[in-house]
């Protein structure tokens, strides 16, 4: 068998007047002895077969047949056409059609020789030099073949060089099988790969007098033809995974983030319903999230520390109240309430925005492990509720997001999004980080890159307050002084909230002066509401001159009406003292009059 590597060619068979039938057999058998010799299938030599003598006839193309039996019975029902010797016709028919993708051919970039064996016992009735020449140039390799009669200048215009391995003449039809087998020889030649040190990563394919490096399925060959990469599919984009693309040898498969599956069009992703298991021994609801999930108490109920079992509570802990500010308790019902200098907008939950100055805001919130899924979500309700506070815009308040654990992730900077409804759209599709707390290490990607203009900070003459919210649950695996110090050394108002077991020294360090309006603890993650209220109290700013000041609105009327409650609570508190003593001096008279008695009766 011929060896070296595959092959497309197309024998070109002469079938005029002067090839007697007798003769004609002996060319089939010519053909049949060459194709016995081949590796022949669709990844191996493809062969195909024209006749012609005034005209030209497809007999099978390259992409016809793949098995030698097949072939062998296509070549022996073969009529000849016996009319004239039309050459240069068959030649541009190889050419234009025989040897086209359409017509079985393999692309040219794949470098499978193109090889064309034109079989002649006479003189060419057309020009043969020309179309020749543009059918080699093409990039076909032709053998000619003459036979007994044929012309040898014809031979030698219509084959490769070099000639002296391209052009054959057999004396007679008799000797054309003999021939065979030394023709056989020169059209399979030396297999390159083995006579010399081809270098291919994978796979090298030999051609006549020369190979080529191929590459495994899934990867590319690279610039110098020899060794090989693994072909991206990913890369282009067009893969349509929901959540992550895999690469895998030239194809990709569709992959989920933790907690999802799936479905069935292989590229999306949907979150896997944890509760529909049945064993998370909720009382109430169970609500499922990525990787788990939490139980949740029904309107008037609040969650204890088993985190399954419901207890009732006040209307505030116990319903989503909706209120902006703060949720005021009262028997069977509830009432929204808002800071100083804020009144309570026509729906009753919402107070008047902070109008009075724009800032830039970045708030670094801690996703380590000890923050769990269900309270990371807790975690940006929050940080939507202090968005609600605020009048977003681009010449607005603007506002970027950090996630921090044993690394540091910018969800978004300050510039990425102009409307409180995007940010907050953004918020609830941070992904949760876990891992460890290196609150030191966000503190600088904070000063170093946050607020930085290319992040979307105004430059410090533009006087635009910037302010630092940080919050977390834990003590800080990493030094927090010298970056928090920084900070406020470089003009950012630090805010620092705690949850659970978060440090108080850490708090206090990070936080600005005056400490005490700068940071803030709740021990339970459910119980953050009272939070921004003391923030909503310190966010809103006032343009001085030349300086900025953050504080209350309003201050003065605040003051104002603050010291008016003040008094009526004393006064309320005096009223009920004046009843207690009142009260204690009944009591006093019943005792004397009951230790008289008593006195009486012994």
């Amino acid at each position: 068998k011929c060896r070296t590597g595959p092959l497309d060619i197309v024998f070109v068979i002469d079938s005029s007047r002067s090839v007697r039938p007798f003769e004609f057999e002996t060319m089939r058998r010519f053909m049949m002895d060459i194709i016995s010799n081949l590796d022949v299938g669709p990844n191996a030599t493809r062969v195909g077969v024209i006749q012609y003598s005034s005209q030209v006839q497809n007999i099978f193309s390259l992409k016809t047949f793949f098995t030698r039996a097949d072939m062998e019975r296509a070549i022996n029902s073969i009529i000849p056409l016996a009319q004239g010797t039309m050459t240069g016709l068959a030649i541009q028919y190889a050419m234009n059609v025989a040897f086209t993708t359409q017509e079985g051919a393999r692309p040219l970039h794949k470098r499978v020789p193109r090889i064309a064996i034109i079989v002649t016992d006479g003189r060419p009735q057309d020009r043969v030099t020309e179309v020749a020449t543009h059918a080699r140039n093409a990039g076909i390799e032709i053998y000619a073949v003459g036979i007994q009669r044929a012309d040898m200048n014809s031979l030698r215009a219509m084959a490769s060089p070099p000639l002296e391995e391209h052009v054959f003449l057999v004396e007679s039809f008799e000797l054309i099988q003999q021939f065979a087998k030394q023709f056989q020889d020169k059209l399979c030649g030396v297999d390159m790969c083995m006579e010399q040190e081809h270098g291919c990563q994978h796979s090298c394919v030999s051609t006549p007098g020369s190979f080529y490096c191929e590459c495994n399925p899934g990867y590319r060959l690279n610039v110098d033809g020899k060794t090989c990469s693994p072909i991206d599919a990913c890369a282009d984009g067009r893969h349509g995974c929901q959540h992550h693309c895999v690469s895998v040898r030239g194809s990709y498969s569709c992959r989920c983030r933790a907690g999802y599956y799936l479905s069935q069009n292989k590229r999306s992703c949907t979150m896997i319903d944890y509760c529909s298991f049945g064993n998370h021994s909720c009382q109430h609801e169970c609500v499922s999230i990525p990787n788990g999930h939490y139980c949740r108490c029904r309107s008037g109920f609040t969650l204890q520390p088993d985190s399954k079992s419901c207890r009732a509570t006040d209307l505030c802990n116990g319903v989503d109240h909706g209120c902006e500010f703060k949720c005021v308790s009262t028997e069977g019902s509830y009432h929204c309430m808002c800071p100083e200098g804020q009144q309570l907008q026509a729906d009753g939950k919402t107070c008047s925005k902070c109008g009075a100055g724009h800032v830039d805001l970045v708030m670094v919130i801690d996703g380590s492990k000890s923050v769990r899924p269900q309270n990371f979500e807790l975690v940006k309700q929050f940080v939507n509720r202090i968005v609600d506070l605020l009048e977003v815009s681009p010449h607005g308040t603007r506002v970027g997001l950090v996630q921090y654990s044993s690394r540091v992730r910018t969800e978004f900077p300050l510039n990425k999004y102009h409307s409180a409804d995007e940010i907050k759209k953004a918020v609830m599709d941070v992904e949760y980080m876990e891992k460890g707390t290196m609150t030191g290490l966000a503190l600088k990607h904070m000063v170093e890159h946050s607020f930085s203009e290319l992040e979307g900070a105004r430059p410090l003459s533009h006087n635009i307050p910037r302010i630092g919210l940080v919050f977390t649950d834990g003590r800080s695996q990493d030094d927090i002084s010298e970056w928090a110090r920084r900070a406020k050394e470089s003009g950012i108002v630090m805010f620092a909230v705690g949850v659970g077991k978060a440090v108080e020294e850490e708090l206090r360090a990070i936080a600005s002066e005056p400490v005490e309006q700068h940071f803030s603890y709740t021990a339970d993650f459910t119980t953050m509401t009272h939070l921004v209220e003391n923030f909503s109290l310190n966010i809103c700013p006032e343009e001085g001159k030349g300086e900025t000041e953050i504080r209350s609105p309003c201050e003065c009327e605040a003051l104002v009406q603050f010291q008016t409650n003040t008094v009526a609570i004393l006064q309320s508190l005096t009223e009920k003292n004046i009843l207690w003593a009142r009260s204690l001096a009944q009591m006093t008279a019943r005792l004397e009059d009951l230790e008289k008695q008593i006195a009486n009766k012994k």
